[in-house]
């Protein structure tokens, strides 16, 4: 099989003023769990430019995975704004969040989240099914996403029968396959032995070389430092944004 490998992020236009992808204003996030209220977000202001590399740190609690599944479209804000691609995304209906979910975000989470009875193969194509396209287009597409990380060889083998490496190369493939505008991965070496783990950052430093937008939430300082900016959360709040060589340690 021959084609492209979807491994560039897709042209919206001149290169030389970078497309805001995601911009969120005064973005809160509040859980009612009984008589408990948690202000997991309390006012996050943030742009993401197209072709951006960051990373987003936090300790427990800071609200980092909260800003991942809003990220994301897995959840949505109590109050504020989000605008993707320019678009409200509180105007959204359900099947406008889960084409953006499909076709514009790339999820790379740390379990993988492979169907294991399928081969590397369907699952790579899992997104293009849903986004309807044709047998024949969703095979030579995956082969190609496939072939982008290394794991053209590994085109008709099962999770089982691949390291955790190579898993996590097929969940890249994955996200890749649609051409997203962004990449979201969650932890994504979180269950990766440290050799594997910086194979895993080359692939991603690779992908960001080539033009994708980038955004890693992650716990660990020498994940983060691939990245080219950090957002370090605090209590629901931005506490810093910029060149990770600028940051002081966190506490």
């Amino acid at each position: 099989m021959s084609g492209p490998a979807p491994t560039a992020a897709p042209d919206h236009g001149a290169a030389s003023a970078p497309r805001t992808v995601i911009e969120i204003e005064g973005v809160t996030k509040v859980y009612d769990l009984g008589e408990t209220r948690i202000n997991a977000l309390a006012g996050i202001d943030l742009v993401i430019r197209r072709g951006d590399y960051l990373a987003v740190m936090g300790p427990s609690g800071s609200g980092k995975s909260t800003l991942m599944n809003l990220l994301g479209c897995l959840d949505t804000p109590s109050a504020g704004k989000y605008l993707f691609c320019g678009e409200d995304v509180a105007a959204m209906d359900d099947d406008d969040l889960a084409r953006i979910r499909n076709q514009e975000i790339g999820f790379i989470f740390q379990s993988f989240n492979l169907l294991p009875r399928a081969t590397s193969l369907r699952n790579v194509e899992l997104p293009l099914v849903y986004a309807g396209f044709s047998p024949d287009e969703r095979a030579e597409r995956a082969f190609a996403a496939l072939e982008s990380v290394g794991l053209a060889d590994r085109a008709d083998h099962r999770p089982n029968e691949l390291s955790g490496g190579q898993r996590q190369r097929v969940a890249i493939a994955r996200a890749l396959v649609n051409n997203p505008s962004i990449i979201l991965a969650d932890e994504p070496t979180g269950n990766l032995d440290s050799r594997t783990s910086e194979e895993i950052m080359g692939l991603f430093d690779e992908l960001h070389d080539r033009g994708n937008t980038v955004i890693l939430v992650t716990h660990e300082p020498d994940i983060a430092a691939h990245a080219r900016r950090l957002i370090r959360l605090r209590d629901g709040l931005v506490e810093f944004d910029g060149d990770h060589r600028d940051a002081a340690p966190s506490a």
